[in-house]
């Protein structure tokens, strides 16, 4: 699960210091991915759309009414607005229900501790609605990230680079001080469209769909290893 697999693109920015880790939500720090798919073919069942988890899962870190008109259209639906909000509050009726004994990823609370005490910025980009964030995610934690981005606080989600570039901005950060730790290819995009080095763990999807990061690993436990290789690498 460890094993790192480096891929052909933009280089780590070795001789800038790293200054911050930005980390996506779903897929990353918590086992969320199931309950997700679980929520959208539920919520799209009755509506004659029969969402496969590869459906959702390469999906995941768009914005949910995106995800929600372009399942709909599969069965030629074309949702107005109070459709569209029927269909997120089922969703998140559903998800609500069914991740309740959700589970963060091993690793994942001591990892981001570690990192703040040494010094880093830790951003969170998710394209999950804010209200959902907070729900699933301990107050202890929420307060280790100096900025949070979610979906519903830009116009355009991922694969568009703005989740990212809000992040760079609310950090007072360069695209080369920073590192994204993302689970999947919507998300890659985003970042390597900011400009930003991007490690994929592959939790959710295998690493042939992730293929456009800079690095894959197999799980968050395997980031603070990169971070202090890229670390000695400036000594």
């Amino acid at each position: 699960m460890g094993k790192k697999i480096v891929s052909k693109n933009k280089p780590c920015s070795a001789g800038t210091p790293l200054k911050a880790v930005i980390f996506d939500f779903d897929g990353v720090i918590v086992d969320s991915m199931p309950y997700h798919f679980i929520a959208w073919f539920e919520t799209l069942r009755p509506y004659g759309v029969r969402a496969g988890c590869l459906d959702v899962y390469c999906r995941e870190g768009e914005r949910w009414e995106k995800s929600a008109c372009d399942f709909l259209a599969q069965n030629n639906i074309k949702p107005s607005r109070q459709l569209l909000e029927r269909v997120f509050r089922r969703r998140r009726r559903i998800f609500g229900r069914y991740s309740r004994g959700m589970r963060f990823f091993p690793g994942a609370f001591r990892i981001l501790r570690e990192l703040k005490m040494r010094g880093y910025k830790l951003a969170l980009v998710s394209g999950t609605p804010g209200i959902e964030i907070k729900r699933m995610l301990p107050a202890g934690i929420g307060r280790l990230f100096d900025v949070m981005v979610t979906g519903d606080k830009v116009r355009r989600g991922k694969p568009h680079p703005e989740p990212y570039k809000t992040a760079l901005r609310l950090l007072g950060l360069k695209a080369a001080e920073c590192l994204v730790v993302e689970n999947a290819p919507l998300g890659i995009a985003s970042a390597s469209g900011a400009g930003i080095f991007c490690v994929a763990v592959s939790t959710s999807l295998p690493a042939e769909y992730l293929n456009k990061a800079d690095m894959i690993v197999g799980g968050i436990s395997a980031v603070l290893p990169i971070i202090e290789n890229r670390s000695r690498r400036r000594k």
